[in-house]
């Protein structure tokens, strides 16, 4: 088959750059003179083609350099009515060039960069990987005001070659001012963090949380330039929380630049007063759930043995109130119903988080949204929170209930009340609904009760944003339980002040904000078709069998 001109000219660049690349001339050289040298007698110092070549091959050149080009198809160009012709071509394997981004000139960005990473010990002795070989890798990912991002993956090394950046757009939360370029006193008073979350993906494809960070970006606003570095330390999650896991260059800067930048006493004055006023309303929602719980056992004492759960550690190891990890989430039109939500929700991997040791006990680890959806995959109660806060974006009014299964194992499912009374359970690791209706202790033996069909024992407690209530009935069998919220001799409530102190929407709160979702970047259609011709390719091959 003979190429173009043109084609067969690219060819020969393409190639050129790749042997200039690899220093293959100089590595020929070495070779031709070592092969003379020792393997020819001084009275035939003249070698072959074919014997250059074989001496090439034993020393495994020739494969170094096939490894890094690959051959791929090109259908760009189709000849009369015939079907298109593939045309082979060496593509070399450096990444693609990265799309430039426009700038709107009357907003205000913050551009992040990672600039390579360091002790990463765990990953000393990791060999460095072979061009074109599978292995594990590390991604970072970042949420920032609504924004999310995802670097490239690179290879899990002890300082692994982390090189992105990230255009954050810095903007105002009311609708008036949300267009107008804020300047550094408008900048200070944005408290959200930059929250980033490192994956790590293995060779079979399995994510491993390893590290979930709060950034703050604001000393950026009293640094010179508008432009700081910031060395940040990633401890790891769960059990290592106070464990260094590696480090991470950063390098921050402001767009455009700022015309008069902060000091530093003022910035430091303003994080410290947020400090002091987060840790004053922790400690009196702590106060304050103190006395809400002595008041819930006083009405009963065997209510020291059922679930109710006030606060819970996240993958940091940092308490909070179960609350604070429920939000009314809107899909937008990714989701079109409560249904297809239930379904996205029970196609995320389950996964107990670790424990270190035997005992067969349970690691407490209730994720962030984020650590959860990088991740893909999680425990009941990541599922059960993140149904929630969907069904709420909905406009249904939904509560995470606390509870166990069968053997008295705990978990956690979805509860929605309907405008008509009727109360709906939701599992939200398979997406199946189950109508609840009471049954009456009281009603006399022939009358026939209501078999349920739902695998929940007991019920401890249930939430949402807004809302926390204990279950106080006589007994705590999901089976006779009646869900008469406003009944406080049945559910006794916290006060919804007190939660609304230390959960959003509170400019000081310590709790990270929700990144929204984001499509797929697969084609549905073209997946769909992919594997199609996959299973006929399959089926042939098995027939002829």
């Amino acid at each position: 088959m003979s190429l173009p001109p043109e084609k067969a000219s690219e060819l020969k660049q393409i190639i050129h750059q790749q042997l200039v690349k690899m220093d293959v001339h100089g590595r020929i050289r070495e070779v031709l003179a070592e092969t003379i040298r020792e393997e020819l007698p001084p009275e035939h110092q003249q070698l072959s083609t074919e014997d250059l070549i074989k001496a090439l091959r034993q020393r495994g050149i020739i494969d170094d350099v096939m490894k890094e080009l690959k051959f791929v198809t090109d259908v760009n160009e189709k000849e009369g009515t015939s079907a298109p012709r593939p045309s082979t071509r060496f593509v070399d394997r450096e990444p693609p060039a990265l799309k430039k981004t426009n700038i709107d000139p009357t907003r205000r960005y913050l551009y992040l960069q990672v600039l390579g990473g360091k002790a990463f010990l765990e990953h000393l002795q990791e060999p460095e990987p072979l061009p074109g070989q599978i292995c594990s890798t590390f991604t970072l990912c970042l949420h920032f005001r609504n924004q999310r991002f995802r670097s490239k993956p690179v290879p899990c090394a002890c300082e692994p070659d982390f090189h992105d950046g990230f255009l954050l757009e810095v903007h105002k939360d009311s609708l008036g001012d949300g267009s107008k370029m804020v300047d550094a006193t408008t900048m200070l008073s944005i408290c959200d963090p930059v929250h980033m979350v490192l994956i790590k993906t293995d060779t079979f494809s399995e994510t491993t949380l390893v590290a979930s960070y709060f950034l703050e970006w604001r000393s950026v606003l009293a640094a010179e330039n508008g432009i700081t570095n910031v060395t940040v330390e990633l401890l790891g999650v769960g059990t290592e929380s106070k464990v260094s896991v590696g480090v991470l260059n950063i390098r921050l800067e402001v767009y455009p630049q700022l015309s008069k930048t902060l000091s530093p006493e003022i910035t430091n004055t303003q994080f410290a007063l947020e400090r002091q006023k987060r840790a004053e309303k922790e400690r009196l929602f702590l106060v304050y759930a103190k006395q809400w719980w002595r008041e819930y056992l006083q009405i009963r004492p065997t209510h020291n043995v059922r679930l109710v759960k006030i606060f819970a550690q996240d993958e940091n190891g940092v308490n909070r109130p179960v609350c604070s990890y429920i939000r009314p989430l809107r899909a937008g039109r990714l989701l079109d119903t409560p249904r297809q939500a239930a379904r996205f929700v029970s196609v995320l991997g389950y996964e107990r988080a670790p424990v270190i040791g035997g005992g067969g006990g349970k690691q407490e680890q209730w994720c962030t949204l984020l650590a959860f959806l990088c991740r893909n995959k999680g425990d009941c109660e990541d599922h059960s929170n993140l149904l929630c806060s969907l069904l709420l974006g909905f406009g249904l009014e939904a509560f995470v209930c606390v509870g166990t299964k069968a053997k008295g194992v705990p978990h956690t499912w979805v509860m929605t009340c309907g405008t008509d009374g009727t109360i709906t359970f939701w599992e939200s690791l398979t997406g199946h609904r189950y109508i609840h209706r009471p049954v009456n202790p009281d009603d006399p033996p022939l009358v026939e009760q209501p078999k349920p069909l739902y695998p929940y024992r007991t019920i401890g407690c249930i939430f949402n944003h807004q809302k926390f209530l204990g279950n106080c009935q006589p007994s705590h069998a999901v089976e006779v339980c009646v869900f008469d919220l406003h009944d406080e001799s049945k559910w006794k409530p916290m006060s919804g002040e007190a939660i609304k102190s230390v959960c959003p929407p509170g400019t000081t709160s310590s709790v990270p904000p929700f990144p929204p979702l984001c499509a797929s970047t697969i084609d549905a259609a073209v997946a769909s078709n992919e594997v199609e011709l996959q299973l006929r390719i399959l089926v042939s091959e098995h027939r002829k069998r």
